[in-house]
């Protein structure tokens, strides 16, 4: 199981520092939680179990955002109890933060809004395995978190495959046949993912999942962020040329990132069967002006520790400012294929 979490602290290059265009991009999603919770959760029902509602958080990383979503979650949450139940007192709340060992839970930790209105606890694990007992949650939220993939799909490091996936770093532009594993890789994690979340969320709790996406029927050599990535490629195969790193390192490196489809992720939860969809939409990611330097730390923020495993920590700020000139350079066409990317809202409830 890999893991390469988002750069912890909270310097220049943390996440703390550059994941704004991550909140800008799931905000849109806030209202429709909200609809979601107030029209298809039962909270009498859960609350016939336990005086405590859990909550999970999956791939929290070291916030801010995880912040403002629990808010916005346990808010509607309690909107919903109130209007079921006007004369009760509302429940306590637990929030669940998760996300790998690795993960710089200090930092999570010390940044809680003093002003909270649930009680905290870190879960460390993938969550690709089992993290709580049977039944235990009520609510599991997971953004910008399920684009990762376990690991890299094997075929495309082989160099007897055809889905071997030489000078490149990604899916994007490159053979049907690296697409295609990538896509079986997304299955297969997705498999693994729901049927731990069936085991662990209660009959009738709900499931929201946030993640970058692709509309039906789109080539995979569209997926916004493939810009990005081929200039990251691109970049790499430059110092590979001048010696810098071996060429070969860059053939056996690709990124675990993968975009799905509404209807790539419809089939997937069908043929799971321990959930019933609400909703299963795209959404179009709320417009963020890009400039060239802040998309450079924020690909570090969350690209630096899984590029820093593979070539080492030396080569990292001549790459990044490579990218930067790279990324100044194309800037028309990023701008471009990023106001035309799209999210995936996905909500489900435990059968």
């Amino acid at each position: 199981m890999e893991s390469y979490p988002m750069n912890g602290g909270d310097g220049a290059y943390s996440y703390t520092k550059n994941s704004y265009f991550q909140r800008a991009a799931t905000s849109v999603a806030d209202s429709k939680i909200h609809e979601v919770i107030t029209e298809k959760l039962d909270m009498i029902n859960l609350c016939s179990t336990s005086k405590t509602l859990r909550i999970a958080d999956l791939g929290c990383s070291v916030g801010p955002n995880t912040f403002l979503a629990m808010h916005n979650v346990v808010e509607a949450m309690k909107h919903k109890y109130q209007i079921q139940n006007p004369t009760l007192k509302i429940p306590e709340f637990q929030v669940l933060f998760n996300d790998h060992a690795s993960n710089d839970f200090n930092t999570l930790f010390a940044s809680l809004p003093p002003e909270k209105q649930y009680f905290a606890a870190g879960v460390p694990g993938s969550f690709y395995t089992r993290l709580f007992p049977k039944s235990y949650l009520h609510f599991v939220h997971s953004s910008y978190a399920l684009h990762w993939l376990s690991k890299t799909p094997e075929e495309v490091l082989d160099k007897n495959s055809p889905a071997w996936n030489k000078g490149r770093i990604h899916y994007t532009n490159a053979k049907e046949d690296v697409g295609t594993a990538y896509a079986a890789q997304f299955a297969k994690d997705m498999e693994i993912f729901l049927d731990a979340r069936a085991k662990e969320l209660a009959v009738g709790g709900m499931m929201v999942l946030i993640l970058p996406s692709i509309p039906d029927g789109v080539p995979n050599s569209r997926v916004p962020s493939g810009v990005m990535f081929d200039l990251m490629a691109s970049s790499l195969m430059d110092m590979a040329k001048e010696g810098i790193i071996s060429e070969s390192l860059v053939d056996t490196f690709n990124l675990p990132v993968y975009a799905a489809s509404g209807k790539e992720m419809k089939e997937i939860v069908q043929r799971n069967g321990y959930f019933s969809i609400q909703r299963i939409e795209t959404m179009s990611k709320v417009a963020v002006s890009i400039d060239t330097r802040s998309l450079t730390m924020h690909l570090r923020a969350g690209m630096e520790g899984i590029i820093s495993n593979h070539f080492g920590n030396k080569i990292i700020d001549e790459l990044f400012d490579r990218f930067d000139r790279k990324a100044e350079e194309y800037s028309d066409l990023l701008n471009a294929r990023s106001s035309a990317g799209t999210q995936l809202f996905v909500a489900l409830t435990r059968k």
